[in-house]
């Protein structure tokens, strides 16, 4: 990695880019709800309430306890399946709701892997900060060469703390040695990038489909090399 000077790094606005991963380098999962949803002939919103509990809140749904790491995945699944039944949903899997994700998820996106490059050619740190289960992390961690993009990886399920929640980016960012007000959040859901400004960091919503995701890249290259 090429570092910047120290009068360049004086000049610019972010030290960091902290990244959250589905939603930013693969595919929504929040997208594909929406596509299971107009499959079942739901409401998108119920049934993202019912898989995934609100992503306005960190609180204790069973699929935010699964990603700050206190329950195993086949509890967590068997507790959706009664909120689901008590939703008048039927069966619902967490895992059927997820199932588009795993082809797709096989060509990342390129174009934000290439935003990364760029900042770090800049001399700015990079971080994954992701909502994640345990049981998928062999999985995601394999789609992306992250020893080479990223100096640290903050994952909710080894922290035992996620999104929104501020301090899981107060977190981040100490552990890479910068002040949130100089640091720089990319997230799909509106509820993280939120819970990212209360934490004192700028954020970026790259929203859950590609076109947003794109527009969001070229974004956050004009902040990252910002004065």
């Amino acid at each position: 990695m090429t570092s910047a000077s120290p009068d360049a790094q004086a000049l610019r606005r972010f030290d960091a880019v902290l990244f959250d991963f589905g939603g930013v380098f693969i595919d929504s999962p929040f997208e594909a709800t929406e596509r299971a949803a107009a499959t079942m002939g739901v409401s998108a919103e119920v049934l993202t309430e019912v898989v995934f509990g609100s992503y306005e809140r960190d609180d204790d749904h069973p699929w935010h306890r699964l990603e700050r790491g206190e329950i195993p995945f086949e509890q967590a699944r068997a507790e959706i399946g009664v909120i689901a039944a008590e939703a008048g949903l039927g069966e619902v899997d967490p895992l059927a709701v997820l199932a588009e994700l795993g082809s797709a998820s096989r060509n990342p996106r390129d174009f934000m892997i290439d935003v990364v490059r760029d900042a770090r050619a800049l001399g700015i740190r990079t971080s994954v900060v992701t909502n994640n289960v345990a049981e998928f992390g062999n999985f995601w961690r394999s789609l992306l060469p992250l020893d080479e993009l990223f100096d640290d990886i903050v994952d909710s399920s080894e922290v035992k703390m996620r999104k929104p929640n501020p301090a899981i980016f107060h977190l981040a960012c100490e552990r890479l040695g910068v002040e949130p007000a100089r640091a720089l959040f990319v997230d799909d859901h509106p509820g993280n990038v939120a819970g990212a400004g209360r934490a004192g960091l700028s954020a970026v919503c790259c929203g859950f489909g590609r076109d947003e995701a794109e527009a969001a890249a070229v974004q956050i290259r004009a902040l990252i090399t910002s004065r």
